[in-house]
């Protein structure tokens, strides 16, 4: 049953502890109900608005990556804040002012909130929505399960608050349309694949005003309420009690997050927001900021502490051209049967980024590289660094689809490949595709080309998983890689004895230091 339904239940029952059972309201069938809103708005009308809202979608809203979303609510802890008196009026001020709901207003501060904790400023939610709200006779007296949870959209980012809060006035106002549409069908309208959650969190905004003096309830006097819980299957259910004149925020959360501090961030997105509404209308409400004062001085520690400047800011390539020429016959690589010395790897990707510094290479531009693990492999991603360039790793073991979005996505000008990959590789036929197997690039200088590059010159992009979407490009520049390198060896030393097996795979970041530390 739904809140509704059990306040109704609690005043028949008063009722009939009075002996007043008389009086008791005319029972309302709730097949009914069921009846009418089949009758409603048409399976295609809901499914045509939720592919216009949603259709664009492509990856789940989930605060701290959290996504199982089928939870026993074990490990949720619940917390209630009362929102300041004066907040509380401000926020019932500036809804009237815009005309608007105060639902709306604390919609779009936990829009604020789940766009600060995603990274996004295009997020979805779940929002629970009354049942009852269609118009049909008798429905405020009706007991059954009405309430429904469906998805809201919301987008912040530059937009000035007073906007913002008429866009989420309106999704609401246009979702209330579709009260009764099914969870399931809204998801599947979404671009997300099968089986992946559109959000993680809720949003329950609920009137609850206390009971008048004289009402059924006070009548159990004597009772004594023992426990009572409510969970969801989300990490994340927050609810906000609308009480009449003020506001409470109940959390309830999973415990590595902590109910407290996101109900704290919801009230400060709100006073945010009032304040902004008051008097910066105009300004971006991705400006607002929801870090508590304990967690600004805890960054700002972390980043006075953590600060590490290195004298030699040189491209990863450059150091190993210095360790070639100083140890030239130490041996760099090892693969099965077959072993370079650091001057044969260095010769050998020297001749290859004259090579493909003559196709037109150059800093910035970006090299497609789809090889097994191999010695073609080591080679090709030092030459396309010494050629300036940045290299974009595509696993051949991923799905076709996956591969040209990501070649596409990156921009990859060329694609270096093994011969017996090249026909596999979903890549567009204007893209120029090098087989390292098949080419002679022998009569090509040994010597170190002379790239001038910084520090902020890209280094390389490597692909997320995709797990919660589609794969994202993250870009690194030859600064943070050198950084890192460096730190490694300050922190744990190689030497000249040591020898690292390279075993993660190109296509993820940790290959990075695994390849080019032990050089």
């Amino acid at each position: 049953m739904d809140h509704t339904t059990l306040e109704l239940l609690v005043e028949e029952i008063a009722l009939i502890q009075q002996g007043r059972a008389d009086e008791l309201p005319k029972p309302l069938p709730f097949r009914n109900f069921v009846a009418q809103t089949r009758l409603g708005v048409s399976l295609e009308e809901h499914e045509a608005f939720f592919k216009e809202q949603l259709g664009g979608v492509e990856e789940p809203t989930a605060p701290f990556g959290l996504l199982d979303v089928r939870g026993d609510g074990s490990d949720i802890e619940e917390v209630r804040v009362p929102l300041a008196a004066e907040l509380a009026q401000q926020v019932r001020q500036q809804a009237q002012r815009h005309g608007v709901s105060t639902a709306s207003l604390f919609h779009l501060a936990w829009a604020l909130v789940l766009s600060k904790t995603t990274g996004r400023d295009d997020v979805v939610f779940g929002t629970v929505l009354f049942g009852r709200m269609q118009g049909i006779e008798g429905a405020e007296r009706a007991l059954g399960m009405f309430i429904n949870t469906l998805p809201v959209r919301i987008k912040v980012g530059a937009q000035g608050a007073d906007k913002c809060l008429r866009q989420t006035h309106n999704a609401l106002s246009e979702l209330m349309h579709h009260e009764h549409a099914s969870l399931g069908l809204a998801q599947r309208c979404s671009g997300l694949p099968g089986g992946t959650p559109l959000f993680t969190s809720l949003l329950n905004y609920r009137y609850s005003a206390p009971q008048q003096e004289g009402s059924t309830v006070h009548t159990w006097e004597g009772m004594e309420v023992l426990s009572g819980q409510e969970r969801t299957n989300y990490p994340i259910t927050m609810s906000v009690d609308d009480l009449g004149s003020g506001f409470q925020l109940v959390g309830q959360v999973s415990r590595i997050i902590s109910a407290q501090r996101l109900c704290d961030y919801l009230s400060t997105a709100i006073a945010g927001i009032v304040e902004n509404l008051q008097a910066f209308p105009q300004q971006p409400i991705s400006e607002i900021s929801l870090l508590r004062t304990d967690e600004q001085l805890l960054l700002s520690g972390w980043g006075e502490k953590n600060t590490q400047q290195y004298s030699d800011t040189s491209p990863v390539h450059h150091l190993i051209e210095r360790q070639a020429e100083a140890t030239p016959e130490a041996i760099a690589l090892v693969f099965e049967d077959q072993s370079l010395s650091y001057a044969e790897l260095n010769a050998r990707a020297n001749r290859l980024a004259h090579y493909l510094i003559g196709l037109g290479v150059k800093p910035e531009t970006r090299v497609g590289i789809a090889v097994e693990r191999s010695v073609e492999m080591v080679v090709g991603l030092l030459a396309i660094l010494k050629a300036g360039a940045a290299y974009v790793p595509l696993d051949p073991d991923y799905p076709s689809d996956r591969l040209a979005y990501m070649a596409k996505d990156s921009g990859i000008e060329l694609l270096l490949t093994q011969q017996y990959l090249r026909e596999s590789l979903p890549v567009a036929a204007s893209l120029s595709v090098i087989a390292l197997d098949q080419l002679d690039v022998t009569h090509h200088a040994s010597t170190n080309p002379e790239v001038e590059l910084h520090g902020e010159h890209l280094a390389y992009v490597i692909y997320t998983s995709g797990s919660t979407g589609r794969p994202k490009g993250a870009a690194n520049r030859h600064y943070a890689l050198t950084n890192r390198l460096q730190w490694m060896q300050n922190a744990y030393g190689l030497t000249v004895d040591d020898v690292v097996l390279q075993k993660t795979p190109f296509s993820f970041d940790v290959s990075v230091w695994e390849f080019f530390w032990p050089l």
